[in-house]
């Protein structure tokens, strides 16, 4: 049934769509941290934020572990590593540029945090039964709800993907059928970086919004945005 309310009376008012929209904006792929901590209180929130996220068939697959211990995180970093140097191999006549560049934080971020996808997940079919990777989507959005939150806090994150997700499986003793997909760098940083590391680096740019969105059918520009 279609609501009597006009879309104008259910928006939120100038000042906190402004900050949602600063979020959004100034939220960055942070890998320098300026050590500290992160209140509990602070990570309860986060982690709250990161929990509300929508998932397919509202399956809820992320799994989140705190690494707390110092040796745990030596030994992701000695994983990282590793992946670093064979993804530098793979990259031929970019690999010194790749190499230059810094990907992680793991040893100086105030806290690390593991995301996997949870085990049992062949039993959730709403959603999935032609799209079965609708449950890592579904841990984007809540990797996504804790990086804005984050920002929102005036915290860096940093999504770490350069792993062997078997490594990292062993080190943190998930069960058969769940997997390692992310590795989260959180806490205080000395700024945040103007533009993503990677375009300030001229590793990459982003693409004009003109060439990813479409209308009916694949590569049929979208005139509106020209007005809009």
């Amino acid at each position: 049934m279609a609501s009597d309310t006009p879309p104008t009376a259910q928006a939120y008012g100038a000042q906190e769509r402004a900050a949602i929209y600063r979020a959004i904006d100034e939220r960055r792929d942070m890998r320098h941290f300026a050590g500290g901590s992160v209140a509990p209180e602070v990570l309860t929130r986060l982690l709250t934020a990161a929990h509300h996220a929508p998932s397919v068939g509202f399956m809820q697959p992320w799994r989140f572990i705190r690494v707390r211990s110092r040796a745990l995180r030596e030994q992701l970093h000695a994983c990282v590593e590793v992946e670093r140097q064979r993804t530098a191999d793979a990259l031929g006549e970019r690999r010194d540029g790749f190499l230059q560049l810094k990907v992680e934080g793991l040893l100086d971020a105030a806290e690390v945090f593991a995301v996997a996808l949870a085990d049992g997940r062949e039993a959730h079919v709403f959603g999935r039964r032609t799209l079965p990777e609708m449950d890592l989507a579904s841990v984007a959005c809540a990797i996504q709800n804790l990086w804005l939150a984050a920002r929102a806090e005036g915290l860096g994150m940093g999504w770490v993907s350069f792993f062997d997700p078997a490594d990292v499986a062993r080190l943190l003793q998930l069960p058969p059928g769940a997997r390692a997909v992310a590795l989260l760098c959180l806490g205080p940083v000395h700024g945040f970086y103007e533009e993503p590391m990677l375009a300030r680096e001229r590793w990459a740019r982003r693409a004009p919004l003109a060439s990813v969105v479409f209308d009916d059918g694949w590569r049929r520009q979208a005139d509106w945005l020209d007005r809009a």
